[in-house]
C-alpha cells in the first residue's frame, strides 16, 4: 500500500511546514530518479517508484535526526497504512541489511533501534527497495549528482564510508543500467533536471 502522487505530494508538503530544510528537495530529485528509472524497467512501476522515493525521508518530518528518521519514517506511514512506503523507509540506508552500516549517529532508543533491526532481518530487498537505495545516492539538494562525489562529500563530513556499502552503490548502479540498457545519469536527465523545476 502506498499513496497516490498527489497525496504523497500533500505529505512531503506537509511535512516541509513541519520541518523545513534541504531534504525535501533531496526527495524531490530522489523520486524523479526513481520514476526515470523504474519507467525503463520492465516490470517495474514508475508511479509507485515516484511515491517512494518522495516519501523515503518523510520521517524527516519530526525533526532534525539521523537513524531515527528512519524508524520516524517507518512507524509513520505504518500508521497511516502506507506499508511499502514504511518499507522504504527502513531500507533505503542499509544496502546490506546491518545497522553497523549507518553513516550518521544512533538517536533511537534502544526499542527503536531493536525495531530496525528486528524489520532488516526479516526482509528480502526487491528492486523497489534498490531503487530508492541507489536513487538516495544521486539525488542532490540542487539535482541530480555523481555518486561517487557524494559518497566522498558523505566521508569527508563523517570521517568514514564503509566500503561494503561504497561498493554495493556501484554494483545497483551497475545493475539497473544493465536493466534499463542506458547510462544512469543520462536516464535520471543528470544535466537539466531540478528539484524546483519539475
Amino acid at each position: 500500500m502506498y499513496p497516490n502522487r498527489q497525496e504523497a505530494l500533500s505529505l512531503l508538503k506537509e511535512a516541509e511546514e513541519r520541518n523545513p530544510g534541504a531534504w525535501g528537495d533531496h526527495s524531490r530529485t530522489a523520486a524523479h530518479c526513481a520514476e526515470k528509472i523504474a519507467a525503463r524497467c520492465a516490470g517495474m512501476d514508475a508511479d509507485k517508484a515516484y511515491v517512494l522515493g518522495l516519501l523515503h525521508d518523510i520521517g524527516r518530518r519530526f525533526g532534525v535526526y539521523h537513524l531515527k528518521h528512519i524508524s520516524d519514517g517507518c512507524t509513520y506511514m505504518t500508521a497511516l497504512g502506507y506499508d511499502e512506503v514504511a518499507r522504504v523507509c527502513l531500507s533505503h540506508s542499509f544496502h546490506n541489511r546491518t545497522v553497523d552500516e549507518y553513516i550518521g549517529r544512533f538517536d533511537t532508543t534502544e526499542e527503536e533501534l531493536e525495531m530496525i533491526r528486528s524489520k532488516l532481518n526479516e526482509m528480502v530487498y526487491d528492486d523497489y527497495d534498490r531503487l530508492i537505495q541507489l536513487c538516495d545516492a544521486i539525488a542532490g539538494v540542487d539535482g541530480v549528482v555523481d555518486m561517487e562525489a557524494r559518497m566522498l562529500d558523505v566521508k569527508r563530513r563523517y570521517g568514514a564510508y564503509p566500503q561494503a556499502k561504497w561498493d554495493a552503490n556501484f554494483a545497483l548502479k551497475r545493475y539497473f543500467e544493465e536493466k534499463m540498457r542506458q547510462d544512469l545519469y543520462e536516464a535520471v536527465e543528470k544535466e537539466s533536471f531540478r528539484p524546483g523545476l519539475g
